[in-house]
């Protein structure tokens, strides 16, 4: 057990070789100007990549989610259907957890819609005004946190139609006419969200390998002073110190780079796309998400600078 003594000298050594690895690591990336130039370039690409990624996956969750928003499934109800009836059914889809919410729609304005949308088919208003009165039922337009999970609402509502005297009110549920389109587009969701990840982490894996090599190359040329170090006894972990320091150096240096760089290029974006992405903004992201963003990118640099100083120095440093 060290005497008060000994931890008052060790904590000492320990805070005087800390500073002396942050000096030496900020010494090496000034002295190395250009190779620093370098690491600091390619790693500048690899965070915009990583920041496209970010704005990518943003844009993906905007447009499914577009997509999800325009998925529902309709219960139309037979004409002589009660209006208790109805209310209570549906109250008792809204508490479904599937649920995410569910819209009446009364037979009246079944009926003013079906005229707008036939307003100049004179054979078929001729037709409607033959049959007398309103020949429509109510309906309740659902929508489902998740679209796998219509089916079940479907199901649901085939259970629970037909009243106590034996009387179905419900008349048709489109869930069946439809799930062909249902079931394809949430394929297309479930799928693009896997893709997506999958590509984020082969080009982290591809950017990662890139840094690594551009960070060995300056390891390379500091191999001399590191056969010296060790001669003279320096623990591999004082050695390894100055390299990671220069590698956050690097990744501080190219997130700067890449965030200064996202601003004009995302306003640019946002002006020639402004119709295509019907309403979502790159720019109008970037601003309200910076801080979010900021986080990431910066501490991508970091992370990627010093793991892969880490891993390039191991080779001067194995016995």
């Amino acid at each position: 057990m060290m005497t008060r003594k000994e931890n008052i000298q060790y904590k000492f050594m320990f805070w005087t070789n800390i500073k002396r690895i942050l000096r030496a690591g900020f010494v090496d990336f000034w002295r190395n100007g250009f190779v620093s130039l370098s690491a600091v370039l390619i790693m500048t690409v690899t965070l915009l990549v990583v920041g496209s990624l970010i704005f990518s996956s943003a844009f993906l969750s905007y447009a499914l989610s577009e997509v999800e928003q325009k998925i529902d499934i309709s219960v139309y109800f037979i004409p002589t259907a009660l209006d208790s009836d109805i209310t209570a059914l549906e109250s008792k889809i809204n508490a479904l957890p599937e649920v995410a919410s569910v819209e009446y729609v009364s037979a009246s304005d079944t009926l003013s819609d079906f005229t707008a949308r036939n307003q100049n088919d004179q054979t078929t208003l001729q037709a409607l005004g033959e049959v007398g009165g309103n020949p429509f039922g109510s309906s309740l337009s659902i929508k489902a946190k998740d679209p796998s999970q219509y089916e079940d609402i479907a199901n649901f509502l085939n259970d629970s139609g037909t009243l106590s005297d034996g009387t179905n009110i419900i008349d048709k549920v489109n869930y069946y006419e439809n799930q062909s389109a249902i079931d394809t587009l949430s394929a297309i969701i479930v799928g693009s969200r896997e893709i997506s990840l999958a590509i984020i982490i082969i080009l982290a894996f591809v950017s990662i390998l890139i840094v690594l090599n551009t960070i060995r190359l300056a390891i390379y040329i500091a191999r001399d002073e590191i056969a010296v170090m060790r001669l003279v006894g320096a623990s591999n972990n004082y050695i390894r110190g100055p390299f990671v320091i220069s590698g956050v150096m690097y990744g501080i240096a190219a997130a700067s780079i890449s965030l200064i760089i996202f601003y004009p290029l995302t306003l640019w974006i946002s002006s020639v796309t402004k119709t295509f992405w019907s309403g979502w903004s790159p720019f109008g992201y970037y601003i309200s998400n910076f801080a979010e963003i900021f986080l990431i990118i910066l501490g991508s640099g970091i992370v990627l600078g010093a793991i892969s100083s880490f891993l390039a120095v191991r080779k001067y440093l194995k016995e």
